[in-house]
């Protein structure tokens, strides 16, 4: 059961890593935001997305693969081939290239939050093409604290996100730390795909 707990955090930890667009808006509000209760629409609005589309991404797929169980196999595969092409898109990836967003009302953060994380296609890949195809691999009980795990994640990375961008926005001029967080992503992208491939063998 723990396995199943500990599986759904750390791929979940590795897919919201990198500063992406959803992440970097978030982050952005930290920096920009006077205080971090400013920043909290953002931040709220961002986990409850992620919440909604990983409770799609495990009961859809749960649901599709019992209706046609040659699906199983197929959505295996391929959510391994995405993650070691995630990984390696991350490890190549410049977050210097990324634009710096303003300060904006708890209004405008909560319709740019649901914008970038409801109609982001990479957000969809990563919960129906990964988190999906990787709770395949419990039932029952398990993968409910696989899910659990993966929403705890997003809970919690997006406040300590928020939290962060006051302190690393300001220390960090040329993007290294930035850099950094995005290596240690891709490693551990890789590392679950690896582990996926020894689980189907």
């Amino acid at each position: 059961m723990w396995e199943a707990f500990f599986h759904g955090f750390l791929l979940s930890a590795g897919l919201i890593l990198p500063l992406g667009v959803q992440n970097l808006f978030v982050f952005n509000q930290g920096v920009t935001q006077p205080s971090l209760y400013r920043a909290s629409p953002a931040v709220f609005t961002a986990s409850i997305c992620d919440t909604i589309l990983i409770l799609l991404a495990v009961l859809g797929t749960s649901f599709l693969v019992d209706q046609f169980l040659w699906l199983r196999d197929v959505l295996y595969v391929a959510g391994i081939l995405f993650l070691l092409y995630i990984s390696w898109v991350i490890w190549n990836d410049d977050p210097s290239n990324g634009a710096a967003l303003k300060p904006l009302s708890g209004k405008q953060q909560i319709l740019f939050a649901s914008s970038v994380s409801l109609l982001n296609p990479h957000a969809f890949l990563d919960t129906f093409g990964v988190i999906g195809t990787n709770s395949l691999l419990y039932d029952d009980i398990q993968q409910w604290m696989f899910t659990a795990a993966s929403i705890g994640v997003s809970w919690l990375y997006f406040f300590l996100l928020a939290y962060s961008g006051r302190i690393i926005g300001k220390l960090d001029k040329h993007f290294t730390w930035r850099k950094r967080i995005n290596k240690i992503s891709a490693f551990m992208i890789m590392a679950i795909a690896l582990y996926m491939i020894i689980q189907a063998m």
